[in-house]
């Protein structure tokens, strides 16, 4: 089942694993039964694909959610379409009751194929204060775009303090001003994407000059 949702204010400091185990206890409480994996140390199938950044908002999260759609089922005896689209009505109604202040479910749909998705592309809002959106921040978003590569220092391990030399450039697909906002769109691909924080550095932004926080939009996906 794929599960789309909206995170907003303070649930935006909850970690990549800490939501989901909210989603795990939210379908335990609504009455969802999780398929689990096989094996010694079975493990519940829900996943979020993309995982959002510490602190950045979201209008378009997705969960990945395998349930025992027969025992969801058991209330509703037909099997044509109008009675999967009242199944997942129900599901939806039952798991909104369980979620906390923040997260929205948006829609909720049975996946047509057992293939897995893969992100393919996002976009980043960046909110900043009216009087950051000069000239100056103009020119340095036209170096950016007409730079062939622009090389970073990223920490790929925290403990151990490892630090590798990534071009971020071939990830960023534009950079564009609308309003007060800054909308960053990025390709994700299987060698990965760029980060918010390296989006910030680029352009020079620190948090305390952001108007809201940074919101993560309009996620596409593909079948892997």
């Amino acid at each position: 089942m794929l599960v789309k949702f909206r995170v907003r204010g303070v649930l935006r400091f909850v970690s990549h694993a800490e939501m989901l185990k909210v989603f795990q206890r939210a379908c335990a409480r609504a009455g969802i039964e999780i398929q689990h994996s096989q094996g010694f140390n079975p493990h519940p199938k829900l996943s979020l694909p993309l995982p959002r950044p510490v602190g950045v908002e979201s209008d378009d999260e997705l969960l990945c959610v395998h349930v025992h759609k027969s025992k969801v089922a058991q209330e509703h005896k037909d099997t044509d379409e109008e009675a999967t689209y009242d199944l997942c009505s129900l599901i939806k109604t039952r798991l909104s009751a369980q979620l906390p202040e923040g997260c929205e479910l948006l829609s909720e749909s049975f996946a047509q194929t057992t293939k897995s998705v893969q992100p393919c592309s996002v976009t980043y809002i960046v909110p900043v204060q009216p009087e950051c959106i000069n000239d100056k921040l103009r020119a340095r978003v036209e170096n950016l775009l007409a730079s062939e590569s622009l090389t970073i220092e990223r920490r790929i391990d925290t403990k151990k303090s490892k630090i590798k030399m990534l071009d971020i450039r071939p990830f960023l697909e534009s950079i564009e001003f609308d309003n007060k906002d800054i909308v960053v769109r990025c390709r994700v691909t299987p060698a990965g994407s760029v980060r918010v924080e390296e989006i910030l550095k680029l352009l020079e932004i620190d948090v305390e000059e952001l108007a809201a926080p940074v919101r993560r939009t309009n996620l596409q996906w593909q079948a892997a």
